[in-house]
């Protein structure tokens, strides 16, 4: 197997509410897709936005669940002031601040917010070494 994520899809209980959280809020460029589902293009990946329900049945699992979901995504910046910027760009756009900007252990500096559906999400200044693909 290739290594690679190619699309991370999110199960939203709103998808209007969500697609305009990514594409006005966080400015994420939107795709044409169908009308019950959304896909943005990242650096390198996309991002689908899917009915939580309709996502659930469609892997033939269980729609319930709440707290933690095991994961977060990450968001990497160039620099302490742009981790503050996003964070707040993305507040203002209706997340939920998890856990202020802050100096990590590792030697970083990342906050965490959700997402209106309670999707966990790190934005990450990494000093040692850029994390992903080249901004274009």
């Amino acid at each position: 197997m290739n290594p690679r994520i190619s699309m991370i899809t999110l199960g939203v209980s709103d998808l209007e509410r969500a697609v305009k959280f990514y594409k006005e809020g966080l400015g994420f460029p939107q795709m044409e897709s169908p009308p019950e589902v959304a896909f943005f293009t990242l650096n390198g990946s996309w991002l689908g936005l899917f009915g939580r329900e309709a996502l659930a049945a469609d892997a033939s699992v269980s729609p319930v669940g709440t707290g933690f979901n095991g994961f977060a995504l990450a968001h990497n910046v160039a620099s302490k002031s742009e981790v503050n910027q996003t964070l707040e760009q993305a507040l203002s756009a209706g997340a939920t601040l998890c856990k202020p900007a802050q100096e990590t252990a590792w030697g970083g500096y990342s906050g965490y917010f959700k997402d209106p559906d309670g999707h966990l999400w790190e934005i990450a200044f990494n000093p040692l070494f850029w994390v992903g693909p080249e901004d274009s």
